[in-house]
């Protein structure tokens, strides 16, 4: 079968034919239908040899996938074969306190079993055929488009664990500012338009990410290096900031516009990860008083049923462009280059 995989440390990913997995007890087997790309494939694919840490090479690339349940592995319940699914990607033991509570991705056993996300350390989704370690990362997509559902397992759920931490505090006349308006920033513009009462406004360096979130329902679009941005945000503000500041590039630069964006007892939280290491000073004079400042991974596996309900019911539009495998190289060198509108999904 094809595959897109991580081979060489520094080098770009390769379209590869491997053997087709088979699922062991209590494993799924899927039969992909998209899966999608992410600025951390380009993060890991950027990590020197000697510290990386995201299993070993070759890696089978793709976090966002969807398909069509193809074989059940001895004992498994709760899915049947042609059953239409997205893949919950952030997988935990199942076990501990975190994960007892739904909040797989932050399980506190994973590094210790070895446990690793498709994509991230394990096999992933960029494959004709994926083998899923539980039938519970799985989720229903109906007659979901699987190349609109397989973003939404990250570009949509990630951005919509981030915002629903700050939803209490995004009523009538508050204000929340996105910055980076990708893959992920242009969903996060239409679910807090969708589920708070907030005003957004939206940051980013180039032109046609601001048309995007316009056609996102942005209500202001500013780019992120005007020097009048800040003076802009207190007019339209009265001088109060943002209530809530989410930062989808995660770079130094977007981490300290959004610092200077958030107001007293506001949240700021930084979602992307950039190319690692953006940080934000905290303390007098540096933050306004009660500022909550928290880096977030992911979601919960109930929130992603909440997120695929959103895009049923027609009040999420993912912004994609297709490719086939045999393109998918040429994509991970757009993504890295920037040159994508929204998020690139390839299609089996």
């Amino acid at each position: 079968m094809k595959a897109v995989q991580y081979r060489t440390f520094g080098a770009a990913p390769e379209v590869v034919e491997i053997d087709r997995p088979s699922p062991g007890p209590g494993e799924v087997l899927l039969q992909m239908r998209a899966a999608g790309l992410c600025h951390s494939d380009s993060f890991i694919m950027n990590v020197p040899a000697d510290q990386y840490s995201f299993g070993t090479l070759p890696l089978t690339l793709g976090h966002e996938g969807a398909g069509v349940v193809a074989e059940l592995g001895a004992g498994v319940s709760g899915v049947s074969v042609g059953q239409a699914v997205a893949v919950y990607g952030p997988w935990g033991c199942g076990t501990c306190r975190a994960c007892a509570a739904g909040h797989e991705n932050y399980c506190e056993r994973a590094a210790e079993l070895g446990i690793m996300p498709p994509g991230l350390g394990a096999p992933g989704a960029m494959a004709e055929y994926m083998v899923v370690d539980s039938a519970r990362h799985l989720v229903d997509i109906g007659d979901l488009d699987p190349a609109i559902a397989a973003p939404l397992t990250d570009a949509g759920l990630t951005p919509y664990h981030a915002i629903k931490g700050s939803l209490a505090k995004l009523g009538a006349g508050s204000t929340a500012v996105v910055v980076g308006v990708g893959g992920l920033g242009h969903l996060a513009i239409q679910m807090i338009k969708a589920l708070s009462a907030a005003r957004v406004i939206a940051f980013d360096v180039e032109q046609s990410k601001l048309d995007l979130a316009m056609a996102s329902g942005a209500d202001h679009v500013m780019t992120s290096a005007d020097p009048h941005a800040l003076a802009m945000v207190r007019e339209l503000t009265d001088g109060r900031l943002a209530q809530a500041v989410f930062d989808f590039a995660g770079f130094q630069s977007s981490v300290d516009l959004a610092r200077q964006l958030v107001g007293v007892g506001g949240d700021l939280r930084i979602v992307g990860i950039g190319m690692g290491g953006a940080s934000v000073p905290v303390g007098f004079f540096v933050t306004p008083y009660e500022v909550n400042v928290g880096v977030t991974y992911w979601g919960y596996r109930h929130e992603l049923i909440e997120v695929l309900d959103l895009a049923h019911s027609g009040l999420l539009s993912v912004h994609v462009e297709r490719f086939g495998v045999d393109e998918a190289p040429e994509a991970y060198r757009r993504l890295h280059d920037g040159t994508l509108s929204g998020r690139a999904v390839v299609v089996f």
